[in-house]
């Protein structure tokens, strides 16, 4: 099979990621760096990713996480700042963030070591909802909650946003709360949302990952996805 489905079978990451790791120049084949797409990896055939010899995962483990704000949603860091996986470095298998979330957010993120479930998530065609918890300065007016339904032009994007669904749930008189569902997954997004119709945003927490719901998890803690919610996941 080609190497990139064989990295993401053994939990690496996701195809499209897997294909970068390649291009780096991080992974061999015999003991042979590999830069280049469509290599087949036979029967017999070593692995290595960073020269540690990688296998397909037997056993898949799916993990819901509430992110703090401040960890980094990455493997690891060239700033030094401490990533999801330093909470998840003593697991037997390895691995992998669905997804991203802001440093300075968080909520829900998905963890796993499929692959393939992984890719299929996180394809643009997918279209998962994700859905944030926005606190936000002041009080929105009405026209600036149908502008961010609508869709808004974001600073240094030239493509309007896809139509959103928002709901004004708590009104206060220096902050409102709103939640807001999204398909999309530009940089910063939701914070660049409400930028654009004046607002900054105070805290942002994703609360539900398409079927998925963050619950009462606690900042920091984690659980194992029940069948039922792999199941749902998958049917995505």
């Amino acid at each position: 099979m080609r190497l990139q489905k064989y990295m993401a079978m053994c939990g690496v990451a996701a195809r499209r990621k897997c294909e970068e790791i390649i291009l780096s120049g991080r992974v061999s084949i015999n003991g042979q760096i590999i830069t280049q797409m469509g290599v087949q990896v036979e029967d017999g055939d070593v692995v290595e990713l960073d020269g540690q010899v990688i296998r397909p995962e037997e056993s898949k483990r799916y993990i819901i996480y509430h992110k703090p704000a401040g960890e980094v949603t990455t493997v690891s860091d060239d700033k030094g700042r401490e990533t999801v996986m330093d909470r998840f470095k003593d697991f037997e298998q390895r691995l992998y963030p669905v997804g991203r979330l802001d440093y300075d957010s968080e909520g829900l993120l998905l963890l796993t070591n499929d692959g393939e479930l992984a890719q299929r998530l996180t394809h643009p065609s997918c279209e998962v909802d994700k859905v944030y918890l926005a606190r936000v300065t002041g009080n929105p007016s009405n026209e600036a909650i149908e502008r961010l339904r609508r869709g808004v032009f974001m600073e240094g994007d030239e493509r309007r946003t896809y139509p959103a669904q928002v709901r004004v749930v708590r009104d206060e008189a220096l902050f409102s709360d709103i939640v807001v569902s999204i398909h999309e997954g530009r940089n910063r997004q939701v914070r660049r949302m409400f930028d654009a119709v004046g607002h900054k945003v105070l805290l942002l927490r994703r609360i539900r990952f398409g079927s998925l719901e963050l619950g009462s998890l606690r900042r920091g803690e984690w659980r194992e996805l029940t069948q039922e919610e792999i199941e749902a996941l998958r049917r995505l």
